[in-house]
């Protein structure tokens, strides 16, 4: 933008969202909506209003109906996460501005001390302020779906198993008891809020696990950066639990079948790369745990390839061995992949 060599188009009931998505490579099906008041935008965030938030492997966009900027938090491979609004204001050369005060939520121990992203679940009021002492949790791929998307609407099929999305608490003297009518298995929200003041009618449930997923990632890559590069602890065991956390150990497993609702699971998959035979580690299973070859696709960010090498190194040496603990046909499969679509692994692995 600065340069000029990219123009966004401003759009009367989205501003420069929809510009903003496309030039960023960010699908419109990741879309999803937060209704609890848990950011600096919390007066305009309601059940009625809620928050719409997009992403992509090393972006994340906010938008908020009827304020005046958009949030970015994006990745950067050495510093971790940073955070930038744009006013939602046409003008001919519209500008990104640093937010660091975002840093006051986004850089404690939720995000692992360091600059990072959060997905958290509270129970919320009718107006969506979480309720104290009701319990809260920062939710990643482990987390149980019992535990998962309070405050958030969650769009999708989940049988007979629960989460506490789509609810408040009736009653703030009981503030641990959400409402139990009407939350589960929601296909279509338009009975919560007007669906058509968004770019797509869905909170994707699918969307919101890989949203969770891939935030405690990217806080780990972090954190293992940061300590090697300052060299003041070891560092062997963040790379080691991020070795873990990529080889999806730990993972919280259910019994039914999860179906998302926007189009956001096969918008994911056609992401790519792919071997010779077609297999990606973008493809999302959802039967019983999230990604189908069990391994995950953030091997391919910037952001990991940027950590300095000998922590590199450690990270895939913990993955091979990781590896060969799985079942033959499965670990063969994932190496193969990898083979193909990973140019920089180290020697060993091909």
């Amino acid at each position: 933008m600065d340069r000029g060599e990219v123009k966004l188009e401003f759009g009367d009931q989205h501003g420069y969202l929809a510009a903003v998505l496309k030039a960023l490579n960010v699908p419109q099906e990741s879309q999803v909506l937060v209704f609890s008041k848990t950011s600096f935008q919390a007066p305009r965030i309601a059940p009625r209003l809620p928050r719409a938030i997009y992403f992509n492997d090393s972006v994340s966009v906010g938008w908020v109906r009827g304020d005046d900027v958009l949030e970015f938090a994006a990745v950067d491979p050495r510093q971790g996460v940073i955070f930038y609004s744009l006013d939602q204001e046409e003008t001919a050369k519209p500008r990104l501005d640093r937010r660091d005060t975002c840093l006051q939520c986004h850089a404690t121990g939720a995000t692992l001390g360091v600059p990072g992203l959060v997905v958290r679940s509270v129970y919320p009021q009718s107006n969506g302020m979480p309720l104290f002492p009701a319990p809260a949790y920062i939710t990643d791929h482990g987390s149980p779906l019992k535990e998962r998307w309070g405050g958030w609407y969650a769009g999708g099929r989940h049988g007979s198993q629960r989460h506490i999305g789509n609810a408040v608490v009736p009653n703030r003297e009981q503030p641990a008891a959400l409402e139990t009518e009407n939350t589960q298995n929601h296909v279509n929200l338009k009975a919560r809020f007007d669906t058509g003041a968004y770019l797509t009618p869905h909170s994707d449930i699918a969307a919101l696990m890989t949203l969770e997923h891939q935030t405690r990632l990217t806080n780990l890559i972090t954190r293992l950066g940061f300590e090697a590069r300052m060299g003041i602890h070891d560092w062997k065991p963040i790379a080691d639990d991020l070795a873990e956390y990529m080889a999806m150990k730990g993972e919280a497993r259910w019994t039914e079948t999860i179906e998302g609702v926007s189009g956001f699971t096969e918008r994911f998959a056609q992401a790519g790369p792919r071997d010779r035979r077609g297999r990606s580690l973008r493809e999302l299973d959802l039967q019983t745990r999230l990604l189908k070859y069990s391994f995950s696709y953030m091997i391919y960010t910037e952001q990991l390839d940027g950590l300095p090498p000998a922590a590199l190194e450690r990270v895939y040496a913990k993955l091979w061995e990781l590896l060969a603990e799985r079942p033959a046909s499965e670990r063969q499969t994932i190496r193969a992949i990898l083979r193909a679509t990973k140019p920089t692994l180290p020697a060993y692995w091909r």
